[in-house]
Formats: C-alpha cells, sequence, structure tokens
C-alpha cells in the first residue's frame, strides 16, 4: 500500500488528493461515502479542508484509493513548522 505524503506547502494535500480520486471515479460525495462505510459530512470535512480529522477514518476512505496516511520528516527550517 502507498503512503500518501500530507505536505501542507506541496501537493498533494488530503482534500485535493480525495477530490480528484473521487472525480475520476465519477463519484459524488454520497455514492463515496456509502463505498468508504463513512458519512457524508466527513467526506465534505475532508473536501473543504477541516483542519481536525479522526485518522482512523481518513484512513478507511484512502483505502479506497490504495493509499494510507503516513509519516514524514519536519523541514524545521520552515517558519510555522513547531520548533
Amino acid at each position: 500500500m502507498e503512503y500518501l505524503y500530507l505536505i501542507r506547502y506541496n501537493k498533494p494535500v488530503l482534500d485535493q488528493f480525495v477530490k480528484k480520486r473521487r472525480k475520476e471515479l465519477g463519484l459524488s460525495q454520497i455514492e463515496l461515502a456509502d463505498r468508504a462505510g463513512l458519512g457524508l459530512r466527513f467526506i465534505r470535512d475532508v473536501e473543504q479542508k477541516k483542519p481536525t480529522l479522526r485518522m482512523d477514518k481518513v484512513n478507511q476512505l484512502l483505502q479506497l484509493f490504495g493509499h494510507e496516511l503516513g509519516p514524514i520528516p519536519m523541514d524545521r527550517n520552515k517558519k510555522g513548522s513547531g520548533s
């Protein structure tokens, strides 16, 4: 399974990735929610860049696309990196 690396300033980011893949499959948000076993609100939250999401639910969604969340190294030289 591939890791989806979520980097704030580089692409792909979660919202864009999910929306693009959903559209490539010709699915509505409702259809994607049904296939993933998640609620419509969660799909909308993802696509609207909600800053806090449950990782288990994100992984449940990403599994449909053959991806999962994974750790990435922090760039401690960037402003706002939490250092």
